[in-house]
């Protein structure tokens, strides 16, 4: 039944390289380094969209869009943004809310924090006080402390698509 919230979880981690185009959130950061992928490596909205398939019970984000598929190679990853919230309206659901953890060193979220913000509520259909960003570090523990690796983290929230006078 579609009647009831449903929460996801989804999890990304992408290499960090030089030189290499740097879009989190579907923003563009001006970095020296950016993540590694078969598309365009956003991380943030590779978790968004398995949140919101594992909430709406969907196949995975990797078995949707292979990276195997050749289509998928250098692909914005807003497109798969689309073709998620497509899927997911077909099942009756929409996306209530949003909260995204980013773990990297580099690079520094805050100055791009509400343009990531907006973005990921104009993908997903939210008002933007219904998304979140939350930068951390990696302390200098493990790849992400050493700036070898980022990893998104996203949480969503489903109801159904019906209106129901309460936002």
């Amino acid at each position: 039944m579609n009647d009831i919230p449903r929460i996801g979880l989804g999890i990304d981690v992408h290499r960090l390289a030089p030189s290499r185009p740097c879009v989190l959130a579907g923003v563009t950061f001006d970095s020296q380094v950016g993540p590694l992928g078969h598309s365009d490596g956003d991380a943030v909205l590779h978790a968004a969209c398995d949140a919101v398939l594992g909430a709406a019970g969907l196949d995975d984000l990797g078995t949707l869009f292979s990276d195997r598929d050749p289509a998928n190679k250098n692909r914005p990853s807003t497109e798969f943004c689309e073709e998620t919230m497509r899927l997911v309206t077909a099942r009756g659901l929409r996306v209530l809310s949003m909260d995204c953890v980013v773990e990297t060193e580099a690079p520094k979220l805050q100055p791009m924090r509400q343009a990531m913000r907006a973005r990921l509520a104009e993908l997903f259909a939210l008002p933007v006080d219904r998304v979140n960003i939350k930068g951390k570090t990696g302390e200098k523990i493990g790849a992400i402390g050493r700036g070898e690796a980022l990893r998104a983290t996203v949480v969503a929230l489903l109801g159904p698509s019906r209106t129901t006078g309460r936002g």
